[in-house]
């Protein structure tokens, strides 16, 4: 709802969805469909002004045709609730506040001493815990919050991971999502999948993508890129340096498609330490890692143990056999290890975030039980049929 409230057929609680990049914003999309069918609750969406923001943030949310405040109005408005992808922008909004992590929990990286994610730094501004509640996805976290920020203890919500809940729920789906893919027979799907940062996969090595489709000729090569990669560079030149491997046969997951269902739809994932090979692993998957550059993991956390017990691709060997190798860590337990570590509420994210909003917004839960969408299809690249003339 923006302007003046004359104009509005429906009054309600105003739901803000404060997202400062297009990650915050598709891992707040987990949360909507707990609310969406309220007809006491009015979705909008702001994006902080911060000197960091990314333009395609706001773009994307206006495609999707939803209401995007401007800063100004965001400030000026009392919200019922404010669901926060980050802790960027809390301190200019008025309202109760959820805060919820992206990228498979808030305590995975360990710099020096500092927690990222769970820091005081972060959570503390002027003596005061910053959000209502922080939702954590395993009890580990509750521990290590208590370690390193006790203000904020009591704020604290153990919630589960309900990406992971919806990765779960789309299981059934598989066939639905391969097709998605272009793949109706039974050829091998492998998903290569990066983070963003000089130290990744891509980051360190531009080749990566092309040397695995080059490796895997029989397979259907999918590449998923995280969507600061799109956003940092643009769409248009990823694409062209995508433009050798797809000539190699790689299949290009649009920008900011759901990951999800090429992960459901995979035989094997070849990840850096993108959270989305840590869920894969959870889920079951084989998981061969991609070398990268240095990164402080935090000991125990589930991409430290998967780095510490995955196989590392060795370009100097045959794939085929490293991807059995990966076969055979899941088959030895690390996939059941790694999805114990992810979320210590499986299956119960969506009942406790519901829960939780409902009880900051001041209203009483609907009657309706829990809704568990599966991942949406996943979305290709498509390209001219007529190849364009391409430099060398």
């Amino acid at each position: 709802m923006t302007g003046d409230r004359s104009w509005a057929t429906r009054l309600g609680k105003s739901l803000l969805v404060l997202a400062p990049h297009v990650v915050a914003l598709l891992r707040l999309d987990d949360l909507n469909p707990l609310v969406e069918t309220d007809h006491r609750v009015q979705r909008n969406y702001a994006v902080p002004v911060d000197g960091e923001d990314r333009p395609d943030a706001g773009r994307f949310i206006r495609e999707r045709g939803e209401i995007l405040l401007s800063a100004e109005q965001a400030r000026q408005a009392t919200h019922g609730l404010v669901l926060a992808g980050s802790t960027r922008g809390l301190d200019d909004v008025r309202g109760p506040v959820l805060l919820v992590p992206h990228g498979g929990g808030l305590g995975q990286y360990r710099s020096g001493e500092l927690v990222t994610g769970l820091d005081s730094s972060r959570l503390v501004r002027g003596g005061r815990v910053r959000a209502d509640r922080i939702v954590l996805t395993h009890g580990r976290e509750l521990d290590l919050l208590a370690e390193v920020c006790p203000q904020a203890v009591p704020h604290a919500v153990v919630a589960g991971d309900i990406a992971f809940d919806r990765l779960v729920a789309s299981a059934p789906y598989r066939d639905q999502y391969r097709e998605a893919l272009g793949v109706t027979d039974d050829r091998e799907i492998i998903l290569v999948t990066v983070t963003w940062s000089a130290r990744s996969g891509f980051g360190i090595d531009p080749r990566v993508f092309r040397d695995v489709a080059e490796a895997a000729p029989g397979a259907c090569v999918v590449a998923s890129l995280h969507p600061q990669i799109w956003s940092q560079h643009g769409t248009g030149q990823v694409l062209g340096w995508l433009t050798d491997a797809v000539d190699a046969g790689l299949t290009v997951l649009a920008p900011h498609s759901d990951w999800r269902g090429a992960v459901v739809a995979a035989d094997a994932v070849m990840a850096d330490y993108t959270s989305v090979g840590t869920f894969a692993a959870g889920f079951g998957v084989p998981v061969l890692r991609i070398p990268h550059g240095p990164q402080p993991l935090l000991a125990g956390s589930p991409a430290a143990v998967l780095a510490a017990e995955a196989p590392l691709w060795n370009r100097k060997r045959p794939l085929a056999a490293q991807l059995e190798a990966a076969q055979k860590a899941q088959c030895h337990g690390l996939g059941a290890h790694i999805a114990g570590l992810v979320t210590s509420r499986p299956g119960q994210a969506g009942k406790i975030l519901r829960r939780e909003m409902y009880g900051l917004l001041g209203l009483g839960e609907p009657a309706r039980t829990v809704p568990f969408s599966p991942a949406p299809l996943p979305r290709r690249v498509t390209w001219p049929v007529i190849p364009l003339p391409r430099s060398r």
